[in-house]
């Protein structure tokens, strides 16, 4: 296999679910997608209902496409899965996991079942950070410590590509960084969420997808860039007389609106923003803060996945 190949190829995805009298509902409608080689966290966004899921199963083989195709490391999963599926590891949901029993023998027993000897499984429970609680019994862990223990179970086969659906909202800090740490590695870790601050920190690149479309795609950087409108922040001590300053030299100048009453935001790209300095400071009028204004993924988000922005 070249190394260019995509670990995960979408293209033209469909898939409809028959109703009662006959209706149909469209729950993935054209969707292209491609994941490159070479390790990183990637993000599979948008709100419920947008058809996450159902591309995440229709990936993995456990849903059969209305059309379109699907491929992992350059294999047709709709003709040989078999091939390549060692090579994936996946939650879908929640992890089906033992309560009554300890770590440990959760993981053995998964293990035994693929030739997985105790090895492994005491190196995954290091892995995943719970080494310390491998005989303590499932119904004794936290939330975020039965998710890393799901996520122990998916990578002990060590794939090369792991498939989580939905697992952000469950995880603990130890477990966002163990995702971190997987991408780091080489390891591609694809995640679905609709939770958008940790997509933000935790992930490389970002697909965004809203009724059943991909909407906008890209490193993270890049599709926060799309939704920015051009601008800068200023403090300054005398708001309302640099406004009338600014609006003189020509530029677009207003209040924030946010409890800092001193801030105002000027229409105009960061890289010109010395041209602020100096009109202000001509009029003496000095800065306290200049710098970007940022913007958050949640804000791209809901611009993009709006009836308007779609």
């Amino acid at each position: 296999m070249s190394s260019a190949t995509p670990v995960i190829e979408v293209e033209g995805l469909r898939k409809e679910y028959r109703r009662i009298r006959g209706r149909t509902t469209v729950a993935v409608d054209g969707l292209d997608l491609s994941v490159p080689s070479g390790g990183g966290v990637f993000s599979f966004l948008g709100p419920n209902g947008a058809g996450k899921t159902t591309t995440v199963r229709c990936l993995l083989g456990l849903v059969r496409p209305s059309a379109g195709q699907l491929r992992l490391f350059g294999v047709d999963t709709q003709r040989d899965l078999a091939s390549v599926v060692g090579r994936v590891g996946s939650i879908v949901e929640t992890p089906a996991l033992f309560p009554g029993f300890s770590g440990r023998r959760n993981l053995a027993l998964l293990g035994r079942v693929v030739g997985i000897g105790l090895r492994r499984v005491d190196e995954v429970l290091e892995l995943v950070g719970l080494a310390e609680r491998a005989d303590d019994k499932v119904k004794s862990y936290s939330l975020g410590m039965r998710q890393r223990l799901g996520m122990g179970a998916a990578l002990l086969r060590d794939p090369e590509l792991l498939v989580l659906d939905e697992p952000v909202n469950a995880l603990d800090p130890a477990g966002i960084k163990l995702l971190r740490r997987l991408g780091d590695e080489g390891r591609t870790v694809f995640l679905s969420s609709h939770l958008l601050g940790e997509v933000q920190q935790l992930c490389d690149h970002v697909t965004i997808l809203a009724r059943g479309r991909m909407i906008a795609a890209g490193p993270v950087a890049e599709v926060l860039e799309r939704g920015r409108a051009s601008g800068v922040l200023v403090k300054v001590a005398d708001a309302d007389r640099a406004l009338d300053v600014l609006a003189q030299a020509g530029y677009t100048a207003e209040r924030t609106g946010t409890a800092s009453q001193d801030e105002l935001r000027v229409s105009v790209a960061p890289a010109r923003a010395a041209g602020i300095t100096e009109v202000l400071a001509g009029a003496r009028l000095f800065l306290h803060e200049l710098r970007p204004d940022e913007i958050d993924l949640e804000t791209v988000f809901l611009e993009l996945t709006s009836e308007g922005g779609a």
